[in-house]
């Protein structure tokens, strides 16, 4: 008899609660999420279809971007409420087990790496920032530079008008892409302060390239898209130096989300796994 698929979200230290989430919340296809244990973890899991998520289904859902959002709206929405009742370390979307002895096959290949990132993680949040620079005009309603003119000056008397239009129309065409390099590095600047000063507030960051405005719908360009990793007595203070971030930096759009389950931060850095080596 075929084994029941089962979806996982997540890792958490087994406490011995019996429930490690509040009631009332479902998974992916509305499933009930339990606790599947084993040697002091717990790994958070619900059944689904294998009609959708056996291997050839599932290849093929993928390229599916409205079943993707749902599975990922689920997805979220379990770890979200574990990371409010302890540490969780998320595993990646659409990670499905066969049965129970599969769930616990995944704990025990990944105990290390589990608990590991469990003691690393442990009373900690992710908050994610992204900057983006706004339209042309944005800098002149903030009190910013001004934008090149846009009509050619008026030719000076007695001068052939086809003449002077060209050279106008050349010297303007100039003064326009100087003022755009200037708004870009304008850009790159502001986003690199804010960077710079919120890695210093957090115990770990990380750069994630920019999101390509024609996914994610937003026509600002996207300067900075990071996540850092912060206490979570130490959030409040994050979330208001991030405010007052914005309301210096004319131009640029700042956005933070958050606090999230440390996605970001599963995998240590090399320089944890350097010095665990040595």
């Amino acid at each position: 008899m075929t084994r029941e698929l089962e979806y996982a979200y997540g890792v958490v230290r087994d406490t011995g609660a019996p429930d490690p989430l509040p009631p009332g919340v479902l998974g992916v296809a509305g499933g009930p999420v339990r606790a599947v244990r084993h040697r002091g973890l717990a790994v958070l899991a619900s059944p689904v279809p294998a009609e959708e998520f056996e291997e050839g289904p599932l290849r093929a859902r993928l390229e599916d971007l409205a079943w993707l959002e749902e599975v990922a709206r689920a997805h979220q929405r379990v770890v979200n409420a574990a990371g409010a009742v302890g540490c969780v370390v998320p595993v990646g979307m659409a990670t499905v087990c066969r049965g129970e002895e599969g769930l616990r096959r995944m704990l025990e290949e990944g105990h290390p790496r589990f608990t590991g990132a469990l003691d690393r993680l442990e009373g900690r949040v992710e908050w994610g920032v992204k900057v983006y620079a706004g339209p042309a005009g944005a800098e002149t309603a903030a009190g910013g530079p001004a934008p090149a003119p846009a009509g050619p000056s008026p030719a000076p008397p007695g001068a052939a008008a086809g003449a002077v239009s060209g050279r106008d129309y050349l010297r303007r065409r100039t003064a326009q892409r100087r003022a755009q390099e200037q708004r870009w590095q304008r850009a790159e600047d502001g986003a690199r302060l804010v960077h710079e000063t919120l890695a210093g507030l957090a115990e770990r960051a990380r750069l994630h390239p920019p999101q390509d405005g024609r996914l994610s719908g937003v026509t600002d360009r996207n300067v900075l898209n990071a996540a850092y990793l912060v206490p979570h007595e130490h959030s409040e203070g994050f979330a208001r130096r991030v405010r007052e971030l914005a309301d210096r930096l004319a131009g640029l759009r700042v956005e933070l989300t958050g606090p999230w389950a440390p996605y970001s931060f599963v995998a240590p850095d090399p320089a944890d796994r350097a010095r665990a080596a040595s």
